[in-house]
């Protein structure tokens, strides 16, 4: 309960509801709203994902700190209140380039995107609202779209991250005799995008064929 919590606090919201599928941390999201004097404002709800959530109850929905694929369940479960909603704001924490190819495929539009570093970890987030999105890059499907980029010289630290690490495992096929593998082809694929969205966003260059 801690985002809605805040977001009440900071005026930014009138009110909010807290859903989750398991009581126990419906539980103590109950218990921290309570002690934050919030309970008129900010409801909780036993729910698998959208599943209980009425339409037209509210016009945002945010799904934060899970796997990419559980918030894509989430949202295909909401089939029956999703068109109420104005937009969405999800930070996946893994399988970030389906959840964008989806979004997309499915009548939403990126328009805005942020990336926040933590704990020596990097968490991209977006917001996507009602819209035709157009086609997607391969580079944005995997670091989102530079030109609504909030932070960028986050995205920018996490692109250097990105480039050592698929350099270092590529290092390793090489080492153990396995730069034909289809693994080695994948990482080579990998670091074009990588590499060709690091040269953009240091000013040295434009979207090419191979980030597309």
């Amino acid at each position: 309960g801690y985002i809605p919590i805040a977001l009440v606090q900071e005026g930014k919201i009138p009110s909010a509801l807290a859903m989750d599928i398991n009581q126990g941390p419906l539980a103590r999201a109950e218990a921290h709203i309570r002690q934050a004097g919030l309970s008129t404002y900010i409801k909780t709800r036993l729910s698998d994902g959208l599943l209980e959530l009425r339409k037209d109850e509210a016009d945002t929905v945010l799904a934060a700190g899970m796997g990419g694929m559980l918030i894509l369940r989430i949202l295909n479960g909401g089939g029956h209140c999703l068109r109420g909603i104005k937009e969405l704001i999800l930070q996946p924490q893994s399988d970030i380039p389906k959840v964008r190819k989806r979004l997309a495929e499915s009548g939403w539009q990126i328009i805005d995107e942020d990336i926040a570093f933590e704990d020596g970890k990097y968490y991209p987030m977006m917001k996507a609202v009602h819209g035709q999105e157009r086609s997607l890059s391969n580079a944005e499907l995997y670091y989102g779209k530079p030109d609504v980029q909030r932070s960028p010289k986050v995205l920018l630290s996490f692109l250097y991250a990105k480039q050592k690490e698929e350099q270092k495992i590529l290092g390793t096929l090489q080492k153990n005799g396995k730069e034909h593998t289809d693994r080695a082809e994948e990482i080579r694929e990998c670091m074009k995008v990588t590499n060709g969205m690091l040269l953009y966003m240091e000013g040295r260059g434009n979207f090419t064929d191979e980030m597309r």
